[in-house]
């Protein structure tokens, strides 16, 4: 498999179950939206026990939901290894971005950063916001350089507010918008075809 490909594709029941199972783990419920403060696994798009029991008209109702854009994040050759979720704020054309990669055999082979580059595409081009943000707890680090990475600013910092491992840690909302979006795009492009001569 080439090194940090994904696609994102319409969630199933099967991809529900997997969620399901991975968010047991500590080290990957941490990495999502972490624990409650009673301390069951976080999902704020849905609750994995119920929907993965849910009637159709319920399905419906979370998944073609305009307002929470949900997708499986999927290998080229299949594999179900996560989820990427964008509550979005129609009013002002604002997502915020969440991103788990529940494989943890996975982790750290650029499958995150290839999901915020599709699921940016997908939000700017397709979606028409203006602007995309992350909630990152402090404690992950290999997120917030993904975002970093990717061209998000650091906006601010919430005191205190992720509870983890019995105590409780800040996090950071890190934001990019639309036209730094198009100017990165741009940059590389012309970065591109400087080279290809």
């Amino acid at each position: 498999m080439a090194q940090g490909k994904v696609v994102l594709q319409p969630v199933s029941r099967e991809d529900v179950e997997r969620i399901r199972v991975w968010l047991r783990d500590d080290e990957v419920s941490s990495s999502w939206f972490g624990r409650y403060a009673y301390g069951d696994p976080a999902h704020l798009g849905y609750q994995p026990e119920e929907v993965v029991k849910a009637s159709e008209d319920e399905w419906e109702r979370v998944f073609g939901n305009p307002e929470h854009r949900i997708l499986s994040i999927y290998t080229p050759e299949g594999e179900h290894i996560g989820e990427v979720h964008v509550a979005i704020e129609e009013a002002l054309g604002d997502g915020q971005l969440s991103i788990l990669i529940g494989r943890k055999d996975k982790w750290h082979k650029g499958l995150g950063t290839a999901a915020v580059t599709e699921t940016l595409e997908l939000a700017f081009t397709e979606w028409g916001l203006y602007r995309i943000w992350a909630d990152v707890p402090e404690y992950n680090e290999a997120a917030r350089n993904i975002f970093k990475h990717m061209g998000f600013t650091h906006e601010g910092t919430l005191r205190k507010s992720r509870p983890h491992e019995g105590s409780r840690f800040d996090s950071v909302v890190m934001g990019l918008l639309a036209a730094e979006y198009t100017g990165r795009a741009e940059q590389s492009a012309d970065e591109a075809a400087a080279t290809s001569y």
